[in-house]
């Protein structure tokens, strides 16, 4: 079986909608997965935008520490797991809110079923969660909304 990732709130390459957006009311969109390996120990996702105009993706979400029983996050904050710092500045979900005028921008899901517990710590970034997880992901999953500002 493999490991995927949806939304009750997009589809896979449609726009992520206004209220889970800067735009709107800022809540993490509802996400559901299907597929976790038998060896699973923890999940992990990130979520980034590739499309940002600096020089590496801008950060919206890290959130690690998941049990590997869970197979949902409901809209809004998450409940389970530790989260780590996003590039506005604050710790845990933040939403699209490209640039005006700046285009059609992507956001990454991505969702990793690791085959340890991490010893984690609140605060993680995201360079040191995918350092933490390195040579430990049984499988990832990907969903890719997006988002524009006119």
């Amino acid at each position: 079986m493999t490991l995927t990732l949806t939304s009750a709130a997009f589809q896979s390459g449609a726009r992520i909608p206004k209220r889970n957006s800067g735009e709107g009311e800022d809540l993490s969109p509802p996400l559901a997965w299907s597929g976790v390996p038998a060896g699973a120990k923890e999940l992990a996702l990130i979520c980034d935008d590739p499309d940002a105009p600096t020089p590496k993706p801008w950060i919206h979400w890290v959130l690690y520490a998941l049990p590997a029983m869970l197979r949902e996050l409901k809209e809004g904050r998450a409940a389970f797991g530790m989260e780590g710092p996003n590039d506005s500045g604050d710790s845990g979900y933040t939403g699209p809110m490209p640039p005006k005028g700046n285009g059609v921008h992507r956001y990454y899901f991505r969702l990793y079923a690791l085959d340890k517990n991490l010893v984690a710590e609140p605060g993680w970034t995201k360079e040191r969660l995918l350092s933490e997880i390195k040579g430990h992901v049984l499988e990832q999953a990907e969903l890719v909304g997006t988002y524009e500002r006119k």
